[in-house]
C-alpha cells in the first residue's frame, strides 16, 4: 500500500497545504513515526497519535505524558545499580475497540484496508483517521476518528468515533477503557532499565456513563487521576445503551451494546479529564477528573473552544517564507509542535523544555541546553511562557549550589540533565546500539550548560525589559553562574591568563584527552570565551538594579566584593586557545589526528554518529580533529561579530574580519553533524558568506523530524531544539533580527532559496508585524494592546520610530 506525506488539506473546502500533516495508506513500519509527528498537545499534556484501537506492541505506543511528571527507578547492571529518572507514560485514556459478534474487528494488521487516511491538522492539532475496512466476514465499515487535547482546557481531551456499516446492520459492541497498567517502553535501547513507573491505585464508576482509574508513581508519589464520560449519539440525538462494566485496580472498561443500521453514521464521544497531584487547586485527583470530566462539553462546542485558543495563538506566532512550498510547510510542522509542547497552559506549570518534547520517550523526558534555541522563538511571541520555564532553573538553584560544593566549586553548577528536582541525572553508562556495549558516559562535564542558562536569563530580560524578573529572580541566579565559573577558573601566573579545566564543549565526541584516565578538557574556546562574556555582564549587573534590590541579592548571595573585582578580571584575561588563526576547539586540539572522512564514509555511509562506530571499532573520537555538532561555531551562532569582537578585544586577541569565516569552513569540513541541532547552527553561522550553502542546510534540519533522518529517532520524541531553532534562524539570520541598544536591528541575509519572509512577533509588549523581502524590510504596529508604545527599529544603519498602529517602510536598494 502506498504511503505519502503531503499538504493536502484535512476537507474538501479547505486548501490551504500549509496547515495539514497527511498520509495516504498504513505503513506498519512508519506508524511509529507518524505516532510522533501526529502527536497531540496543548502545552500541559500530550498523546502520541496512536490509534485509539491498537495496544502497545512493536508497532503502535500509545503514550500519554504531563509536564514535569517524572519517576525515578534502579536498574540492577552487571552488579551495578543503574539510576533512571523518567517522563512517565500516563495511563492510557485512548482505548475505544470495535467488537461484532463477539469479535474484535478492528485491528490493522488482521482486516483489508479498502481506504486509510491519517491527517494532523497543524491549525489546532485535531488529529484525524479515516479508513473504510472488509473485515473476516466480509463487512465493510467506514470509520472517522478525530481527537484533541483541548489548548482551551489543558486538562481535557475529546476523542469521537463516527462509524458508519457500507454493506451490513446489527449489533457490535465498542470497548471504551482506561488502561494504568502502562510502562515506559517507548525507546528500545532503554528496554534494559527498569520502566514501570506506575503503581495501581483505585477504579471507580461515578455515574453510569463514566469511568475514573487513579494510580501513583512508585517513587516521586505522583497521583494521577483520569475520569472518562462515553456518550452515544446517531442523528444528533443522544443514544441510550446497555453497558457493562468491568474493572480492577489499575484497569477499568465499559462495553456499550449498540444496534448499528447500514449507511446510517452512529457517532461515540469520550471525553477525558487528567489531573495529577502536582496541579494546583486538585485535592483528591480521582474526584477532580470525574467532576471535570462530568461538565465536559459536547465534542463539537469543545473543538470550537479549543480552535480560538489555537487561533490566537497562530495570530502572534506564524511564520511565512515566500517561493518555496516546501519549507512552509515543514515551518508550520514545526510550530505546531512547538506551541504543542510550550502554549499559555505551560505559564503557570513547574516545568522545564525536555528536548524531545512531550510525546515520547527519548533522552528520558529531561532538560538539556536546548532550551537555549527553543527560547528565542517564545519569547518574541509568547514571553510569559519563556519566564515560567525559567523559574523552572530557579527554583532548582539549591541542587545547583548544592551540586557545585559537592564538586569542589561555589556558586549554582546547573546538571547537564535535570528532571523533576534539577540533580544530576546524566547516565553513568550509556548504550552503544552498534556494539551492544554500555559505555561509560562522561556528558556530566558539559558544564556550559550553566553558561547557556546565563545567557537565556540575559536574553530574556533584554527583549522583555522584564525589570521585575531582573530584580526579584534574574539577577540572583546569574551572579551565582558567575560565582560558579570564577571557582571553576584557575589563574596561571606563566601565561597570566585564567584557565577552565576538566570540562566537555557542545561538541560531545571529546570526552577527555586520548589515553588519559581522568574525563574533561583543558581550556574549551566555546566555555573560555562564553565565560569572559559572562564575567563582563555580572560585573556590572548590580549596577543595573534599584539600590535595595541589589543590596538584597548580595545579601542573599552573601556576594564579596572580591568576587566583583575577580569577575572584571576574568573578563580580560581569560585564557582562548588558536592554532593557525584558527579558533581551536580546546587546547591541543591540533596535535589529535585528522581522520579518513572519505574512508569512513566509503565504509559506513551514514557517518553522523562517529562516536559510535569509533568506540564499536575499538577506537575513539578522542583521538581524532572531528567534531559531533557545532562547537567553537556555537560563539558566532549565539554572538554577532560586532559583540564578539569586543569580548575579544577586551581580552587583548586580535579578531580580524575574516575571523569567522575561517573558523566557521575549518570546522565545517570536520563536522558529522551527529546531532540535528548542528545543522541549524551551521545553517545560521553560513547565512552572511554562503546562502546557499546556508539554505541547503537549514533543508536539512526543517526536514530532519519529519523525514527522520537519523534513523529511528523521531519516533521517540520529537527535537525541540531543531524545529525553534529552524523558526529562530528565519527571524534571527535570514531576517537578521536582533535586539541591541534598546532597539529592534535588522540586517536581512535571504538565501537564494526564497523571495523573502514575514513573521508576527511581540517587542516590549507591542505586537508587530515584519515582512523582509529583497527591497524592502516593513515592520507594521498591530496595535491591539492597551499599553503598547512606539518601537524603535534601525535596519541597516536606518533608525525610524514605529508608532503605535503605524507602520514604517525600509529600502534595501
Amino acid at each position: 500500500m502506498t504511503t505519502s506525506l503531503t499538504g493536502r488539506a484535512a476537507s474538501p473546502d479547505d486548501k490551504d497545504e500549509a496547515f495539514s500533516l497527511s498520509y495516504d495508506g498504513f505503513d506498519p513500519g512508519e506508524e511509529g513515526l507518524r505516532e510522533t509527528l501526529t502527536s497531540t498537545g496543548n502545552g500541559y499534556m500530550s498523546t502520541r497519535g496512536a490509534a485509539e484501537w491498537e495496544d502497545s506492541d512493536g508497532v503502535h505506543y500509545p503514550g500519554t505524558y504531563v509536564h514535569g511528571l517524572y519517576n525515578r527507578a534502579t536498574t540492577m547492571l552487571g552488579g551495578v545499580p543503574v539510576h533512571n529518572e523518567d517522563l512517565v507514560n500516563l495511563p492510557n485514556w485512548l482505548p475505544l475497540k470495535l467488537r461484532i459478534g463477539g469479535a474484535e474487528v478492528l485491528r490493522l494488521s488482521e482486516i483489508e484496508l479498502l481506504d486509510y487516511h491519517h491527517e494532523l491538522d497543524l491549525r489546532s492539532a485535531l488529529l484525524t483517521r479515516r479508513l473504510r475496512f472488509r473485515d473476516r466476514e466480509g463487512r465493510e465499515t467506514e470509520l472517522v476518528s478525530r481527537r484533541f487535547a483541548s489548548m482551551a482546557s489543558m486538562h481535557h481531551a475529546y476523542l469521537e468515533w463516527t462509524i458508519t456499516p457500507l454493506n451490513w446492520s446489527g449489533r457490535a459492541e465498542i470497548v471504551t477503557a482506561l488502561d494504568g497498567r502502562v510502562i515506559n517502553d517507548g525507546v528500545p535501547r532503554y528496554r534494559q532499565l527498569e520502566s514501570d513507573h506506575l503503581r495501581p491505585g483505585s477504579t471507580v464508576f461515578p455515574q453510569p456513563e463514566m469511568m475514573a482509574l487513579k494510580v501513583r508513581t512508585r517513587q516521586s508519589e505522583v497521583n494521577i487521576g483520569v475520569a472518562a464520560r462515553t456518550l452515544v449519539s446517531s442523528g444528533g440525538r443522544e443514544r441510550d445503551v446497555v453497558r457493562r462494566d468491568f474493572r480492577t485496580s489499575d484497569y477499568i472498561q465499559q462495553t456499550l451494546h449498540v444496534e448499528l443500521e447500514r449507511d446510517v453514521p452512529t457517532t461515540i464521544e469520550k471525553s477525558v479529564a487528567l489531573f495529577t497531584s502536582r496541579d494546583p487547586a486538585t485535592g483528591d485527583t480521582l474526584l477532580r477528573a470525574s467532576r471535570s470530566a462530568s461538565r465536559s462539553r459536547p465534542f463539537g462546542a469543545a473543538y470550537a473552544h479549543h480552535r480560538e485558543s489555537w487561533e490566537r495563538l497562530w495570530q502572534a506566532c506564524d511564520l511565512r517564507v515566500f517561493g518555496d512550498d516546501d519549507a512552509q510547510h515543514l515551518l508550520r510542522v514545526h510550530i505546531s509542535h512547538i506551541l504543542q509542547t510550550c502554549s499559555h497552559n505551560t505559564s503557570d506549570l513547574d516545568a522545564g523544555v525536555p528536548a524531545r518534547g512531550i510525546n515520547g520517550e527519548a533522552y528520558r523526558g529531561h532538560v538539556f541546553w536546548d532550551e537555549l534555541f527553543v527560547f528565542p522563538f517564545l519569547t518574541f511571541r509568547l514571553p510569559a511562557v519563556t519566564r515560567s520555564l525559567l523559574m523552572y532553573r530557579y527554583r532548582r538553584q539549591s541542587e545547583a549550589r548544592v551540586a557545585a560544593v559537592a564538586a569542589g566549586y561555589e556558586g549554582f553548577m546547573f546538571p547537564w540533565q535535570s528532571g523533576s528536582l534539577g540533580t544530576e541525572q546524566t547516565q553513568e553508562l550509556h548504550l552503544n546500539p552498534m556494539s551492544g556495549r554500555w559505555d561509560i558516559d562522561l556528558s556530566h562535564n558539559q558544564r556550559h550548560v550553566s553558561a547557556a542558562i546565563f545567557y537565556n536569563l540575559w536574553q530574556y530580560v533584554t527583549v522583555t525589559e522584564d525589570t521585575m524578573f531582573l530584580e526579584f529572580r534574574a539577577a540572583e541566579m546569574m551572579l551565582g553562574i558567575a560565582r560558579f565559573w570564577s571557582s571553576i577558573a584557575h589563574f596561571n601566573a606563566e601565561r597570566g591568563r585564567y584557565e577552565i579545566h576538566g570540562v566537555m564543549g557542545p561538541d560531545e565526541y571529546h570526552e577527555k584527552y586520548p589515553g588519559a584516565s581522568e574525563g574533561g578538557l583543558r581550556n574549551n574556546a566555546y566555555t573560555n570565551v562564553f565565560v569572559a562574556w559572562i564575567c563582563d555582564i555580572a560585573a556590572h549587573l548590580l549596577d543595573l538594579l534599584p539600590a535595595p534590590q541589589a543590596g538584597a541579592v548580595r545579601a542573599r548571595l552573601e556576594l564579596r566584593d572580591e568576587e566583583i573585582v575577580r569577575w572584571k578580571d576574568m573578563s580580560h584575561k581569560m585564557f582562548v586557545p588558536f592554532h593557525d588563526g584558527i579558533i581551536s576547539q580546546f587546547e591541543g586540539y591540533e596535535e589529535l589526528e585528522e581522520l579518513d572522512w572519505e574512508g569512513y564514509r566509503a565504509t559506513y555511509g551514514n557517518i553522523q554518529r562517529l562516536d559510535r562506530i569509533l568506540k564499536a571499532e575499538g577506537d575513539t573520537p578522542d583521538r581524532y580533529k572531528l567534531a559531533k555538532q557545532a562547537d567553537a561555531v556555537m560563539l558566532f551562532f549565539l554572538f554577532s561579530d560586532d559583540e564578539l569582537r569586543r569580548v575579544f578585544k577586551r581580552l587583548g586577541y586580535e579578531f580580524p574580519d575574516d575571523s569567522a569565516q575561517r573558523t566557521i569552513n575549518y570546522y565545517d569540513r570536520r563536522t558529522s553533524h551527529g546531532s540535528t541541532l548542528s545543522y541549524v547552527t551551521h545553517a545560521g553561522v553560513l547565512a552572511r558568506f554562503d546562502p546557499d550553502s546556508s539554505w541547503e542546510r537549514f533543508k536539512v534540519a526543517l526536514g530532519s523530524d519529519v523525514h527522520d533522518i537519523q534513523g529511528g529517532t523521531t519516533r521517540e520524541g520529537i527535537h525541540m531544539g531543531v524545529m525553534s531553532g529552524t523558526v529562530d534562524l528565519v527571524q534571527r539570520f535570514y531576517a537578521g533580527m536582533r535586539v541591541e541598544s534598546g532597539m529592534l536591528q535588522f540586517d536581512p541575509n535571504l538565501p537564494g532559496g526564497i523571495d523573502g519572509v514575514s513573521f508576527h512577533m511581540t517587542y516590549l509588549r507591542s505586537p508587530l508585524t515584519v515582512t523582509v523581502m529583497r527591497d524592502e524590510v516593513v515592520v507594521r504596529h498591530r496595535d491591539g494592546v492597551i499599553d503598547a508604545t512606539p518601537v524603535r527599529v534601525c535596519v541597516r544603519g536606518e533608525q525610524r520610530l514605529v508608532e503605535v498602529g503605524g507602520e514604517e517602510k525600509f529600502s534595501l536598494g
